[in-house]
């Protein structure tokens, strides 16, 4: 006789996101699901473990960020690595725990890109920023969160302010941004207050203003590090 496949227990809802991702992993593992394979829908994860949907989805995005899902718009949670749920509630542990580092870096270094982007733009760096806003406005028209577009547009600024140095550093902190990103983007109503961030950002780089440059970048970053894993 077949044995049963387990089922997923419910939780207590003073445990955090990672205990929700080491249970679902835990699920995930012996009922043999193998890379490639979808996870079940949000709302019935969240009926199972009796916890908020909200719960769920953060712990879903906290496993993107550290490679063991990707999740995609219209297909849900896609399963691209199946290591042990102990490593990754680790590796989730020690990147919240990096997170604020991360910002205060990014706060320095974009600020100071985005006033020198306003002095030193070209008619082809303002290109490139206007490409990106369409290309991360049609992503978000189309239900997506807007990720690669918000990507390409802090890249834009980055090449716009014409400093090899900052690039570098910027460069250097990449990856790390780039979780910092899927986070943000991940909440309700991000992408597009995400967009009117980066819209307001443009007009100060275009009117070639530098205070107002930096300080729409400052008031940009300091939303979208608003992370709900920060939060918990």
């Amino acid at each position: 006789m077949s044995e049963q496949p387990r089922r997923m227990s419910p939780v207590s809802r003073s445990r955090l996101y990672e205990q929700v991702a080491s249970e679902i992993l835990e699920w995930v593992r012996q009922n043999g699901l193998q890379v490639g394979d979808r996870l079940p829908p949000e709302r019935e994860i969240a009926t199972r473990l009796g916890v908020s949907r909200a719960t769920v989805s953060q712990a879903l995005v906290a496993m993107e960020v550290v490679g063991v899902v990707a999740v995609r718009h219209g297909d849900g949670a896609i399963l691209v690595e199946s290591p042990a749920a102990s490593r990754i509630v680790s590796a989730l542990r020690k990147h919240a725990e990096r997170l604020p580092e991360v910002i205060e870096a990014r706060e320095a270094l974009e600020t100071k890109l985005a006033a020198l982007a306003a002095v030193r733009r070209t008619d082809e760096d303002l290109e490139q920023i206007d490409a990106a806003l369409d290309f991360m406005a049609a992503d978000i028209d189309t239900g997506g969160r807007g990720v690669e577009g918000d990507e390409r547009f802090h890249a834009a600024v980055t090449a716009a302010g014409h400093s090899a140095l900052l690039a570098r550093l910027m460069a250097e902190i990449s990856e790390l941004i780039k979780e910092t990103r899927i986070e943000s983007l991940s909440q309700p109503g991000r992408p597009n207050a995400s967009l009117e961030g980066h819209r307001r950002i443009a007009e100060a780089i275009r009117a070639q203003d530098p205070e107002s440059a930096a300080a729409a970048m400052e008031a940009h970053i300091g939303m979208v590090s608003d992370v709900a894993l920060l939060r918990s």
